[in-house]
């Protein structure tokens, strides 16, 4: 039978929507212009420490006792040090913007979900439920609700975002291993972009996560995607909703804890 929808359970206010776009632009340009565009120029930088090196080792030069090529060798050697020191600092920062960023877009999302319940549900239970369930479990909440996330081409970005924020939380673990098995093209390969490193894979560890500029607006984009998904109105169904069996869980406490209250 057809579920006859009536009551608005979530509203997308054209505003508000405008607003979760806008502050998710500022953090990604600001991110972008005060943080990553310190590593625009690592490569110079290191070439300056290596002759900084050899400058150092001119002060104290002695033609007798000093071997040239053993200096140049051990600035060469700085230079490469100094670069790789830079580039794990840059991939990092990175991966911390790109984790900041789905924070931010996680926490709106649940900020939002409970102030639109409060219009037809009032209850501690549930409330808390949101926020301690995983982001999966969100999504398959919104879908109960008619907006299945999980249809849309950018979930699959939104989904690697979230595996990738998780190993560089956690290191190794099932969200690794996720990714591995479903993304991999978000594991760096060792060898070089050229090489297959399919068979690599199963050696590979959190430390070879990627978190590059391509990966930052492609992620950036997801999110943008999803709010402008979202539509204006999400209606409940007159007939009871198929919902997610930890959330029916915290209705029920709430409607235990309003049913005891009028009790008394």
């Amino acid at each position: 039978m057809e579920n006859k929808l009536s009551i608005v359970g979530f509203q997308m206010w054209g505003p508000f929507r405008q607003s979760l776009m806008d502050e998710h632009r500022f953090y990604i340009e600001q991110a972008r212009t005060r943080l990553l565009s310190q590593f625009a120029n690592i490569e110079a930088e290191a070439d300056r420490a290596t002759e900084e090196h050899l400058a150092n080792k001119s002060i104290h030069f002695n033609p007798d006792r000093s071997d040239p090529s053993a200096d140049y060798e051990e600035a060469y050697d700085k230079g490469i040090e100094f670069y790789q020191l830079l580039s794990d600092m840059r991939d990092n920062t990175q991966l911390s913007v790109i984790a900041g960023m789905f924070h931010q877009w996680d926490k709106r999302l649940r900020d939002w979900i409970i102030r639109e319940m409060r219009h037809w549900h009032h209850g501690k239970n549930a409330a808390d439920a949101i926020w301690k369930a995983d982001v999966p479990a969100i999504l398959d909440f919104l879908g109960a609700f008619g907006f299945n996330v999980k249809a849309f081409p950018f979930y699959g970005r939104l989904d690697a975002m979230r595996l990738v924020v998780n190993v560089f939380k956690h290191g190794n673990g099932p969200s690794f291993d996720e990714l591995r098995t479903s993304f991999p093209e978000f594991i760096l390969n060792p060898l070089g972009a050229e090489d297959n490193c399919q068979f690599l894979l199963q050696y590979l560890d959190h430390t070879n996560i990627k978190g590059s500029a391509a990966e930052l607006d492609q992620f950036s984009q997801a999110i943008l995607n999803f709010w402008k998904a979202i539509p204006e109105q999400i209606f409940l169904p007159d007939d009871e909703v198929n919902i997610p069996p930890w959330f029916a869980k915290a209705l029920s406490k709430d409607s235990l804890r309003r049913n005891s209250s009028n009790d008394k």
